[in-house]
C-alpha cells in the first residue's frame, strides 16, 4: 500500500493533488465536489485587490454621507435599505461555509498587485478560518521606467505585512518573469513566505486583426507548459525553508509525478479539473498511487525530489548542459536548429 501522505504549508494533506484557485470553487456545492474527489487541499477562488477596494469605498462614501447624523438615530437606516454584501463578504462566508463542510484544508487566495489593504484582508481571511493565505501578487509593469528590483520590493513589501498580521501560513505564487526568479524566491524564503507556487500565468489580451480590437482572453495550460515551472522547482528544492507547490500544465498522473520527481511538495491544477471535472482528480490520485506502485515506490519520500539538480551542482553549468543536450536531441530530430546549415 502506497503512502500519499503530503505536508504543504505545515498542513498535513491526505496527497498531494490539490485544487488551485478556479470558478470549481465559487459555491459550496464545488467546493464539496472537489473534496469528494480526493484532492488533499483546496485553494478557494480569487478575492481580488479591486473588489475588495470597490467594497471599502463603498461603505466608506456611506459613512461620510451621514457622519453627521446623530448616533442615538438607530432607524436613520431602514434595514431594508441597506447595500446588499459585495465581494468580499461573500467570500469571507465562502470560506466559513467551505471549511464547516469539508475535511481537506481550506486555503484563501487574495490577487492583486499594490500593497494597498492586503495585510486587513488577509487577517479577515484567517478569522473566516482559512487554513492558510495563498497571495497571488498579479503585476505586470507596464511602465517601461519601472526597474526589475522596485518590482521584486513590492513583493517583498506585501509579504512582510502579510506575515505581520496573521498566524496562519502564507504563500506566495509567483509568475516566472523576473531578472533572477532564484533570488527572489530565496527572498521571499527569509522574509517568511511559508511556501512558493510556481508559476502563475499572464493572461494577456490580443489583437484581433478582423475587428481591429483588443480582446481579453484567457486559455487553459497545456503539459507543454510544466517545463519551466519543472526545471525552477528542481533549482530550488533544498534551497528554501518553505514548501514548493508546483502549478501549470497538470493534465495526467504522470505530470504530477513528473512534478514531484522534480521536487514539489504539492501539484495543484485548475485547468485539468476545468476540462474533464471535478472527479478527474480521482484519475489524478489513483493514477499517481498506480505509478508509485508500478515503480516501486512506498512512500512519496522516494519520490519527492528524486530528479531534482543535486546540491553540490553548479545549477547554472547543469540548466546549461540541459539547454545543449536538448539541441543536440533536437538536431538529431529535426536537423540543424542553430541557424547553421549542415553540410
Amino acid at each position: 500500500m502506497t503512502d500519499l501522505t503530503s505536508h504543504y504549508l505545515g498542513l498535513a494533506l491526505r496527497n498531494p493533488v490539490v485544487a488551485s484557485a478556479s470558478p470549481l470553487s465559487l459555491h459550496l456545492d464545488g467546493v464539496r465536489a472537489l473534496a469528494d474527489a480526493g484532492v488533499g487541499a483546496i485553494v478557494l477562488y480569487s478575492l481580488f485587490e479591486e473588489e475588495v477596494n470597490r467594497e471599502q469605498l463603498h461603505d466608506l462614501r456611506i459613512v461620510e454621507a451621514h457622519e453627521d447624523a446623530f448616533g442615538e438615530a438607530l432607524s436613520y437606516f431602514p434595514r431594508q435599505h441597506l447595500p446588499e454584501p459585495g465581494a468580499a463578504h461573500h467570500y469571507l462566508k465562502q470560506i466559513e461555509r467551505a471549511v464547516a463542510t469539508v475535511d481537506v484544508p481550506v486555503i484563501a487566495s487574495l490577487n492583486g498587485s499594490t500593497p494597498g489593504g492586503w495585510a486587513g484582508f488577509a487577517a479577515s481571511m484567517e478569522s473566516a478560518g482559512a487554513a492558510a493565505v495563498e497571495l497571488n501578487i498579479y503585476a505586470v509593469p507596464g511602465d517601461p521606467h519601472t526597474s526589475g528590483r522596485v518590482v521584486e520590493d513590492r513583493h517583498v513589501e506585501i509579504l512582510h505585512a502579510v506575515k505581520a498580521v496573521v498566524d496562519v501560513p502564507v504563500a506566495v505564487k509567483l509568475s516566472p518573469h523576473f531578472s533572477s526568479v532564484g533570488e527572489l524566491a530565496l527572498r521571499l524564503d527569509r522574509t517568511g513566505a511559508d511556501g512558493l507556487v510556481l508559476f502563475n500565468r499572464f493572461l494577456h489580451p490580443d489583437v484581433d486583426p478582423e475587428t481591429l480590437t483588443v480582446e481579453p482572453g484567457v486559455t487553459l495550460s497545456t503539459p507543454q507548459e510544466a517545463r519551466l515551472p519543472r526545471a525552477w522547482i528542481a533549482i530550488l528544492h533544498g534551497h528554501v525553508a518553505g514548501s514548493l507547490a508546483a502549478t501549470t500544465g497538470v493534465e495526467t498522473a504522470e505530470d504530477v509525478a513528473a512534478y514531484l520527481l522534480a521536487g514539489a511538495d504539492v501539484v495543484m491544477t485548475a485547468s485539468a479539473l476545468l476540462r474533464h471535472g471535478t472527479t478527474h482528480a480521482t484519475a489524478l490520485v489513483e493514477g499517481l498511487e498506480s505509478w508509485m506502485e508500478r515503480k516501486g515506490f512506498a512512500s512519496l519520500a522516494d519520490v519527492r525530489g528524486r530528479l531534482a539538480v543535486p546540491r553540490d551542482a553548479d545549477p547554472t553549468a547543469y540548466e546549461r548542459a540541459g539547454y545543449v543536450a536538448a539541441l543536440e536531441r533536437g538536431r538529431a530530430t529535426y536537423g540543424s536548429l542553430t541557424g547553421v546549415v549542415d553540410r
